[in-house]
């Protein structure tokens, strides 16, 4: 066990052993470093100001993707290399190309979420160079321009990417050193303490078994997309913390079935959605913004029980397992049974989500759907998860599970006796619409009004029908950029 945290920040080596658990990365940048080109905006990772890289090691080599500083908890970069806009210089040590080109097609106004678009397109502009117009959109979902507006610097990240120069980029050329620098650092556990305020970086998943039966109250961090804002909104203390994003990334493909371990973050599994369940891809791209992707994790999505977390829906509908251990034992249950009620989940002490088992259905009708007051990176107002299966156009079988109508993720089970033994037609799905509203009792709050929530419910189950019966209709937001 080691008392020290450790990680690379640009060029320089850091250690530290007093780091509490609610450090968040951006105060870490701004105050301690006085790197304040990392700027502070909404401090939830909406807005993107805060945007720096974080590079990873990962088992196909180093990986940088833009995360959000703000939310991004100190501990929680043991082991990794921090980037942040500070660092980019051109090839002659003047402005880096993704720079230049803002400066040349007027990207900026006020700059205030200059630095963060920049390291957002720097990431896409290292991964890749050819990107359209469209994965621009996409890299730039969680990032906030309020004055200059989005076209300008859209053509700036496409001169950027003509204007090449990958191979000269000092991330490009010191990624072996870097990789090697950072696999020296020791990878036992790290205990942290800061004024009692504690942070547990486990060495590996059968440590993070024995840290947790110690610590059975501990709070469990892994991309910090939902616990970082219980520190920076909520002022809530988190100690003892367990930071267990580092762990469980394993993925394998059983019998159809796709075994994704906890920590795998969504743009890890973005590809094997994109695979192996294209229908859901476009409904993926729905969560969050991209820095949200590359933290937030789908174990941790569906381990903080909330009744409007975006995977749930989708992979009860796909009836979903997960698997449980406490210290040495395993359990596995279906996912919709281990939400009992709001903020309450099949969940003992010491026991942990280790891996998620996602059915992929190819023989089935899949669609997932997420509505919010947004677009992108926003909170969802209802989502809903469709999964049916149909012989000579009767429906064999139906699952219909919907977030944010009730205090858990919950199937429809009324709409899904509609459906069932019925008709693949406009008039079975009109039933299904209306036996939903005896299936929840939906709240009013900031999101979203009971009646409203209600509606969409109702409404969602015609846009399924006009999905299958109307194949051209561009109602998806794949088809609709061209994804």
């Amino acid at each position: 066990m080691t008392t020290q945290l450790r990680f690379l920040l640009n060029d320089q080596e850091v250690a530290l052993s007093q780091v509490g658990a609610s450090d968040t990365l951006l105060d870490h940048l701004r105050i301690a470093r006085r790197l304040t080109g990392t700027k502070e905006g909404c401090a939830e990772g909406d807005c993107g100001a805060c945007t720096v890289l974080l590079g990873r090691p990962t088992a196909a080599g180093l990986v940088y993707e833009p995360i959000n500083a703000c939310i991004r908890l100190l501990a929680s970069c043991h082991g990794c290399h921090v980037v942040t806009v500070e660092h980019l210089q051109g090839p002659d040590g003047g402005l880096h190309p993704v720079q230049a080109a803002m400066v040349e097609h007027h990207g900026s106004q006020c700059g205030f979420c200059t630095p963060g678009i920049v390291m957002a397109l720097y990431g896409l502009w290292m991964t890749k160079p050819d990107a359209t117009a469209t994965d621009i959109e996409i890299a730039l979902q969680g990032n906030i321009c309020r004055c200059t507006g989005y076209e300008p610097i859209i053509t700036a990240a496409l001169a950027a990417g003509r204007a090449g120069g990958q191979a000269a980029d000092a991330l490009m050329r010191e990624r072996d050193a870097v990789a090697a620098r950072l696999a020296a650092m020791p990878r036992a556990r790290v205990d942290l303490d800061r004024d009692g305020d504690r942070a547990i970086i486990p060495a590996d998943v059968d440590d993070l078994a024995r840290v947790l039966m110690d610590e059975p109250k501990a709070t469990l961090v892994a991309g910090a997309t939902d616990v970082g804002l219980w520190v920076t909104k909520f002022m809530r203390d988190i100690s003892p913390a367990i930071f267990i994003g580092h762990l469980m990334k394993s993925v394998q493909v059983v019998d159809e079935e796709l075994h994704i371990g906890a920590g795998v973050t969504y743009s890890e599994a973005a590809p094997l959605i994109r695979q192996h369940i294209p229908a859901a891809y476009d409904y993926w791209l729905r969560i969050g913004g991209w820095q949200v992707r590359n933290m937030g994790t789908i174990g941790a999505n569906i381990a903080n029980g909330s009744p409007i977390g975006d995977t749930p829906p989708l992979l009860i509908a796909l009836g979903a397992r997960i698997v449980l251990r406490r210290g040495d034992q395993r359990r596995e249950l279906p996912l919709q049974d281990f939400f009992i009620d709001y903020g309450k989940q099949d969940r003992q002490q010491g026991e942990f989500v280790e891996t998620v088992i996602i059915p992929t259905r190819p023989d089935a009708i899949v669609a997932a759907y997420k509505v919010s007051k947004r677009r992108d990176s926003d909170i969802t107002a209802v989502a809903a998860g469709f999964c049916l299966t149909v012989r000579d156009g009767i429906i064999q079988d139906a699952r219909v599970a919907f977030g944010g109508m009730a205090a858990t993720p919950k199937r429809a089970t009324r709409a899904e006796a509609a459906l069932r033994g019925q008709p693949m037609s406009e008039a079975t799905f009109d039933a299904a619409a209306r036996a939903v509203a005896d299936d929840f009792t939906p709240m009013s709050d900031m999101r979203a009004s009971a009646d409203y929530r209600a509606r969409v419910a109702q409404n969602l189950f015609r846009r399924f029908w006009l999905e299958q019966s109307e194949p051209g209709l561009p109602v998806r937001l794949t088809e609709t950029l061209g994804v």
